[in-house]
């Protein structure tokens, strides 16, 4: 007799990206807030904001969140229970050992700070480990690095686009992952309650 072969688990996830453009602000107060003080993951995201924008998300989000919520700077270490936001005119990535780095590399359909930036350099530090999130937005950017994070074995989250302020970005993240679960704001914020409570996966 051959012993049963145990089914490997999915890994326990480690972090939280979040990508979004033209709806943001009330698609990600619908979102943040929801999260506990007790919540244990970092959340790092993107927002396609002008580059003369102004530092006014971290701030504005950090008056509404019971999570801490500050703007990235290069080299800080990734800590648990905190929102970063890219700044402006600068792409957001995660380092293999879970620092996160600022660039002025050329903009990405467009943009900088690039949601597909963001999430490419994150699938690569967590590998499986990783929630992925496609929320309103009016291009493509966050497609490409969404299917970089299923490819990982992460899980992949996408606003549904029927409700979404502009529905663009959730449907180029669909077309190249289809595997996605399409939810509602309120949906996605459920899921990374029980993410945060390990029951997520």
């Amino acid at each position: 007799m051959t012993a049963d072969i145990p089914i490997p688990r999915p890994p326990i996830p480690r972090a939280v990206v979040i990508g979004a453009s033209a709806g943001a602000i009330q698609a990600l107060s619908e979102v943040l807030p929801a999260l506990p003080p007790t919540f244990p993951l970092p959340i790092l995201i993107v927002v396609h904001i002008p580059a003369d924008g102004g530092n006014m998300l971290a701030p504005l989000f950090a008056g509404k969140c019971r999570i801490a919520v500050r703007e990235a700077e290069d080299k800080e270490p990734v800590l648990g229970g905190t929102a970063y936001f890219a700044p402006p005119d600068y792409h957001l990535l995660v380092e293999a050992g879970g620092t996160l780095s600022l660039s002025s590399d050329e903009a990405v359909l467009h943009s900088r700070p690039a949601i597909d930036v963001l999430f490419e350099s994150a699938a690569d530090a967590y590998g499986g480990a990783l929630v992925g999130i496609v929320l309103t937005g009016a291009n493509q950017d966050g497609a490409a690095g969404l299917r970089a994070i299923a490819q990982a074995g992460g899980i992949v989250l996408v606003e549904d686009p029927s409700i979404a302020y502009a529905d663009a970005m959730p449907l180029a993240a669909l077309s190249e992952c289809p595997e996605a679960r399409v939810l509602s704001l309120a949906g996605i914020a459920d899921f990374l309650l029980e993410v945060g409570k390990g029951e997520g996966a």
